[in-house]
């Protein structure tokens, strides 16, 4: 018999996954994995119990919680070093990373889909000493997955970033950066810049012909604008597919390892898949290729569609 460890955040989204525990261990127990369940009971829970069944010969390591949650989990298992194949079944608020992996919001679809296939090496992304699944972040907006609070969220669900972010458009401060990839160097001051690894992050925007496996992150850098026609043009081309993207001052390019400095020497904060990142004056990102098995969708399936916007 196998063995599977199993991490529930019982807070998660609207914690609905406490009302089907039963009902997954019993699909697990169907395809001969001994289940052993472990509540969290903090924000650094996770991150200690992945590192638990890692380190202790488990054959798997399954994840029910929002995004947050199984970031913390992927820090365990890459701390541990030991390449233990991850299932996640999401039950957050907004699940991103669960979509794009292909993974179906319903927890036993989502159980189905890991008994019923085996894990694809997937990307993870190397955040000065710690690591990320899907995005790392700094600028406006982007505090605000980790400062609205829980019940917030699980009321009005994705609507709680919109509705906190706009509350912040008048005190949009930007970053004097150098931010330097590939031989190339670029100096200006942005208002928010995200590494990534996901087809969407919050619904902000969509991206072609990303790829989970690819050693490489998309990057996306918006410079500070000149007055407030120019800030409506830039959320609008984010928000609204149908419309071009402004090129004047959105940056898009991939890239496998990337550094950004403070030019003023005030440290920068940072967002690692919706949890606060920390803060620095120079921060280096690298994507570290197939790092880490997760169970998904067939590859060819996660691609985006062709109605997303090309940029």
């Amino acid at each position: 018999m196998k063995r599977l460890y199993f991490i529930a955040n019982l807070v998660a989204g609207k914690a609905e996954i406490g009302e089907h525990i039963g009902e997954v261990i019993r699909e697990f127990n169907k395809s001969d994995y001994e289940v052993v369940v472990h509540i969290t009971q903090d924000s650094d829970d996770a991150c200690d119990s992945a590192f638990y069944a890692s380190s202790n010969y488990f054959d798997l390591i399954v994840c029910a919680g929002g995004d947050g949650t199984l970031s913390q989990c992927i820090q365990g298992v890459m701390k541990s070093g030991v390449q233990i194949p991850v299932g996640y079944i999401p039950s957050g608020s907004t699940n991103d990373f669960a979509r794009t992996l292909g993974i179906p919001k319903v927890p036993l679809d989502a159980v189905k889909l890991i008994t019923d296939n085996k894990p694809v090496p997937c990307d993870v992304g190397k955040f000065n000493d710690s690591y990320f699944t899907y995005v790392a972040a700094f600028g406006a907006f982007t505090n605000v997955t980790y400062e609205t609070s829980q019940q917030i969220k699980n009321i009005f669900g994705h609507a709680a970033y919109i509705i906190s972010g706009l509350t912040q458009l008048t005190s949009i401060r930007s970053k004097h950066m150098r931010v330097e990839y590939d031989g190339n160097v670029i100096e200006d001051h942005f208002i928010l810049g995200m590494v990534t690894n996901s087809s969407s992050v919050a619904g902000l925007l969509s991206l072609n012909d990303f790829l989970l496996d690819d050693g490489a992150f998309e990057v996306i850098l918006i410079k500070k604008p000149t007055n407030i026609r120019h800030l409506n043009q830039i959320i609008s081309s984010l928000l609204n597919i149908s419309e071009e993207i402004d090129k004047d001052y959105i940056k898009f390019f991939r890239t496998n390892e990337i550094k950004f400095t403070s030019l003023n020497n005030e440290p920068i904060t940072w967002t690692k898949d919706g949890e606060y990142g920390g803060n620095a004056t120079v921060n280096t990102i690298k994507c570290l290729t197939r790092a880490l098995p997760f169970y998904i969708k067939d590859m060819s399936k996660i691609k985006t569609n062709g109605t997303d916007k090309e940029i």
